[in-house]
This record gives structure tokens, sequence and C-alpha cells, in this order.
């Protein structure tokens, strides 16, 4: 629980209640309300293959490397072993998936839209089938890899679920005319927080020699660094089309609405959302609902 102030512009008879536009009410009648921020978890994303759709739980497990169980398990590769993703490859934004984690099945179809089907492989029986699919679609062959211990993350010293609050998707949204679904589909986080305001989920680091230690369920976290973005976001999810001026607009956005709470010393750039973390202890289980607890603001 944190106690957050924060400007509304109200009604001058009634100046506790947010609500009219600041055309409807002078700077005198923008009051200044401290109200409590009860950070807790609506949605949970796990990628299984790097790159590929994503599957919402409701629950999930940490492991001992502090990773979720089964994000990012699988990643795909080329002959010469650098990573067949988003940042290198375009063409993966049409490429859809479908994941059924109790019989470890998989279904491919390209053509960019989610209700079209295709071949299902069991990804324990049929790797080379799958594969073989995948060779096809990108044109060189293409081999697919399993770690069930940490998963293959951007950030390897911070291996942990990405984090951001719904308030933060709803904004860069608002930013750039997209849908909720589509922004969440560029920025591709694993843990979304809800009951606080945009870009609360940057009190969950602190200056580069400290971490901040959080909770979430029975998981113990170390907020490290606000997230890096690469040129993913900048893509149509669906059709991998580009806003070249994506990057810079995201910037200046992010610059004139960094809030108060934000360690402005992590940020060389501001093209930087979301928290990356790391697990601490031995690991957990995360569940839709449950609070996160900050223990060393």
């Amino acid at each position: 629980m944190v106690v957050s102030c924060r400007q509304f512009s109200a009604p001058a008879d009634n100046p506790m209640l947010p609500g009219s536009s600041d055309s409807e009410a002078s700077l005198s009648e923008r009051k200044s309300v401290c109200v409590i921020d009860v950070a807790f978890v609506s949605q949970i994303q796990i990628y299984p293959i790097k790159s590929l759709d994503a599957v919402v739980l409701q629950k999930a497990r940490v492991m001992a490397s502090g990773a979720l169980e089964h994000d990012r398990r699988w990643a795909m590769f080329d002959a010469n072993g650098k990573f067949v993703n988003g940042k290198h490859h375009a063409t993966i934004h049409r490429l859809r998936s479908r994941f059924n984690l109790d019989n470890q099945t998989l279904v491919l179809h390209e053509g960019g839209q989610t209700s079209q089907s295709g071949p299902a492989f069991s990804l324990d029986r049929d790797r080379g089938k799958i594969e073989e699919w995948l060779g096809v679609y990108f044109g060189f062959p293409v081999k697919l890899t399993e770690n069930d211990q940490a998963g293959f993350p951007d950030d390897t010293d911070s291996p942990g679920p990405t984090i951001i609050s719904v308030a933060t998707l709803k904004e860069i949204a608002q930013w750039f005319s997209l849908s909720l679904e589509e922004t969440r589909a560029r920025f591709r986080t694993n843990i979304e927080i809800d009951g606080v305001p945009p870009f609360w989920e940057d009190r969950l680091f602190g200056k580069a020699d400290r971490a901040v230690r959080f909770t979430i369920g029975t998981s113990d976290f170390e907020g490290i660094n606000p997230c890096q973005r690469c040129v993913v976001p900048t893509r149509n999810p669906l059709s991998g089309m580009a806003d070249k001026a994506f990057v810079q607009r995201f910037m200046e956005y992010r610059r004139q609405t960094m809030p108060d709470w934000s360690e402005r010393s992590r940020f060389d750039h501001f093209y930087r959302v979301a928290v990356n973390t790391r697990g601490y202890g031995k690991g957990g289980t995360i569940c839709a609902g449950d609070a996160v607890r900050i223990i060393d603001p």
C-alpha cells in the first residue's frame, strides 16, 4: 500500500472529488488529493516460445531462477546460433501460435489473424516437424531449443517477470490512439497490476546501487531497472508494419509524464517502460488478485 498525492481538476463546491476538466476549472480549483494505492495483479501472461503469442494465466509458478514457469521456455535459433525473434525478423509478427500447456501442444499458422487454424504439434514429440514448419515459414533452417529452468529472457541478469500497470498501458494507448489489447501485444510484459496510477511500477526500482524488494503472492522479488525497449513496440503486432516516428514520440511523452516518484538517474533515455526483476528466495506462486507489497522502498 502506497499513499500518493495527485492533482485533480475538481468542482469548486466539492474539491475532494475529481471530475471536471481543466477547461471547467481554474488553476485555483485544482486540488492535491492524497489517495491510497493498493496494487494488485490483474493479469499474468507468459510467452512459451520467445517472440510468439502469449498465454494468459490465472496462476503462475515462480521457479528458483525467478522466472515464471514456461515463460520463454523455448526459443528459435538460426544456423549461426542467433535468436530468431522480433528484433531481427519483422515477419514473425504475422506468425500466430496457440499453446495448450496441459498437454504441451502448439498450433501454428501464418496470416496475422488470431482466429485462423493450422497444424497442431506436440512440443515433446514433434520438435523436428515444428522446426520444419518454421523453416518453411522463415525461408531458412530454424532450431527450437528448450530451457526449462530459466527460459530465454532478454535480460539474463534479471530473469524475473517484467511488470507494468494497466494504467500505464492505457496511457500509452492514448498517446498513439491504440487499443489496450494492441498496446499490451506490443510491450509483451508478464505481470499487469491494477489499482494504481500510470507508471506506479517505477516505484519498484531505485538508484543503480539499490534494488527495491517487494512481494507478490508467496514470491519475493527485487526490482532492478526500467526496461529498455527494442524495435518490437514500434510495430503493429499482427502485420509487423512499423511506425518510424514511434520511438521519438514515445520518449517525448514519457519525459513529459514522468511522475515524481520515478528515479530519473535510471533514464539515460526515455524509451524505457515496465520493470525488470530478479527473484530472491525459493520461488513461489503468483495469482491474479494478489497484492503487490513493497518491502524495501
